[in-house]
């Protein structure tokens, strides 16, 4: 029986990189995890066992922490760019280069003393080749909630279906998204700039926008993006539904104890998990920047 080698890739993952910049007593933090893989011609190393073509992991893992360094981290995109391009470089069979960033906040206390900040991540996925680049921008773990301005009904119904519809509930989720730059300056980029930005205008967006469904939610936050950002060329969305479910207080012996949608049971399994795609009708092809993104379709 013949087979043939498909698709592959190899890489470090989830190097912890923390940078600290000390060149005044105010210190500053960045604190990251990066993942990085390489894909090209590596069929050597698969089917004959030749490591001739192939950077080590573990060198992949060594760049990351030297560039911290050398090249300095202002922001999570600059940074993956930077990284990316060196690892083709330092690789001539491979034909791109994939660095995947996640970047956690800390808030200052202090001049060099700090508290992790919990909640949402801001991440980066970049893969440089050797004709074009591309950038996705994102943010996961974003938790969001409405208590009011949302309702569910008119759905299609069958012999299964005993969900109520609702007129009044609750709207929540753990919002990851991702959006990819259209620019071809991509070293001209404002990189923090965009992502306060973008950020900013989801959850304006998300606040102002009379729900019918998280659907219609989702739609909203990309086009209220794209509509402010020429440079983005399409946002995508993954939102689990973060159920919340009106608490029965009819069964309680208790005189006068209601509960006109005030108390709830936060439900965490299973979900309603509602994906979208909003993309702007001149938008430049994608190429391969959705390739290989791990957890994210």
């Amino acid at each position: 029986m013949a087979t043939v080698l498909g698709v592959n890739q190899y890489g470090k993952a989830e190097s912890r990189v923390v940078r600290i910049v000390r060149d005044t007593p105010v210190h500053e933090i960045r604190d990251l995890n990066v993942s990085t893989s390489l894909r090209g011609d590596f069929s050597g190393a698969h089917t004959a066992g030749d490591q001739s073509q192939v950077l080590p992991t573990d060198t992949q893992k060594n760049t990351a922490f030297a560039y911290a360094k050398l090249h300095g981290i202002t922001s999570p995109e600059d940074y993956a760019l930077a990284l990316g391009r060196r690892l083709l470089e330092a690789t001539p069979a491979a034909s791109a280069a994939q660095v995947r960033v996640e970047e956690y906040a800390w808030d200052r206390i202090g001049d060099h003393s700090f508290v992790r900040r919990g909640g949402a991540v801001r991440t980066a996925v970049v893969t440089v080749g050797r004709d074009e680049s591309h950038v996705l921008s994102g943010v996961r773990d974003l938790v969001l909630l409405n208590s009011t301005d949302s309702e569910f009904k008119g759905f299609l119904e069958d012999e299964f279906t005993t969900l109520q519809e609702a007129d009044d509930r609750i709207l929540a989720t753990s919002l990851e998204a991702r959006w990819r730059h259209a620019t071809t300056d991509l070293d001209a980029t404002d990189w923090n700039a965009s992502y306060d930005a973008v950020l900013a205008r989801v959850l304006e967006t998300f606040a102002g926008t009379y729900s019918r469904a998280l659907q219609e939610t989702l739609h909203a936050m990309g086009t209220a993006v794209l509509g402010d950002h020429p440079g983005i060329a399409e946002i995508r969305f993954s939102a689990p539904n973060k159920h919340h479910f009106l608490v029965d207080f009819t069964g309680f012996d208790v005189e006068g104890l209601t509960n006109d949608g005030e108390v709830f049971v936060a439900a965490d399994r299973p979900y309603g998990l509602i994906e979208a795609q909003v993309t702007r009708d001149d938008a430049p092809p994608a190429g391969d920047a959705w390739l290989h993104v791990p957890g994210f379709v």
